[in-house]
């Protein structure tokens, strides 16, 4: 059933675990996401990128998940991911999308409050909650993230910008990457902790594709509600086509597509029972 992003985080943090943010970009990791999370008896959100919409139909993709969504009884929600035009998500609103995250990190804290604040309005008259950042996750290794300059939140600076936009819930930036990490994970869970003594709402990681399981787990006890994962899911779908393709084997891309949709599957099953802390 297709949900309201901010029910399905309002539901986590009450019930402290976190939901998955998938990163989807084509039928097989959308049916992939759906059905590993109808099996588990989880929610989770399919995430779509701005930077993904010069290869993707959008209102074609949002048709489709809201079709798929429609026939599965766990929650499922439509996020537009790291947007930073308006009209990109006035866009992603207009055809069915339940949330947007505008990615405002690259401005100063009072210009990113302005235009958060506007697209907050904006999304609140339809009935779509709204994502921002305060800080910039930085990128790691087989991301196509843009580049962040990984400046960490600062949570006097993020009670500032919640109380002033509304906005419904917030990325914080802790040392986690976009991508694989380089060399050995800095994650500040004690900056997390103070982010969430400043703040109510509920709180995003991104950056989930390689932080260690401990971490992840005690970010969820210090009010990680949503963790974003992408690029995981990514190198095994590209580890099976090279498999694949090595075995200079002729087959149907039918059988291709689906063989690679199996190949993500323990991936996302990995991170989905791992968020649900027990509690499904």
């Amino acid at each position: 059933m297709l949900v309201n992003t901010k029910d399905i985080l309002t539901d986590a943090q009450k019930g402290q675990y976190a939901v998955a943010a998938f990163n989807v970009y084509n039928l097989e990791t959308a049916q992939a996401a759906i059905q590993v999370s109808e099996r588990e008896g989880t929610p989770v959100i399919i995430a779509l990128g701005e930077r993904y919409f010069p290869t993707v139909d959008v209102e074609g993709f949002s048709s489709m998940i809201k079709a798929m969504a429609e026939k599965v009884k766990v929650p499922v929600s439509l996020h537009l991911d790291h947007a930073y035009e308006k009209k990109s998500i006035i866009r992603a609103i207009r055809c069915g999308f339940n949330s947007v995250m505008y990615d405002g990190s690259k401005y100063s804290l009072e210009q990113n409050i302005h235009f958060t604040k506007e697209i907050v309005e904006i999304a609140h008259m339809a009935g779509v909650s709204v994502e921002a950042e305060i800080g910039s996750t930085a990128r790691g290794a087989f991301s196509d993230e843009e580049e962040g300059n990984g400046t960490l939140t600062d949570p006097d600076s993020a009670k500032v910008f919640v109380a002033e936009t509304n906005v419904d819930f917030l990325a914080a930036s802790i040392g986690t990457v976009h991508g694989m990490y380089k060399g050995e994970p800095k994650i500040d869970l004690a900056l997390l902790e103070k982010i969430r003594q400043t703040v109510g709402i509920p709180l995003v990681l991104h950056g989930g594709s390689g932080t260690p399981e401990d971490t992840l787990k005690k970010a969820i006890q210090l009010g990680i509600c949503k963790v974003n994962v992408n690029t995981e899911i990514s190198m095994a779908a590209v580890a099976f086509l090279q498999k694949y393709t090595e075995k200079k084997q002729m087959a149907h891309l039918s059988t291709i597509m689906s063989d690679m949709q199996q190949a993500m599957e323990p991936v996302m099953t990995k991170f989905v029972r791992l968020l649900a802390n027990n509690k499904f």
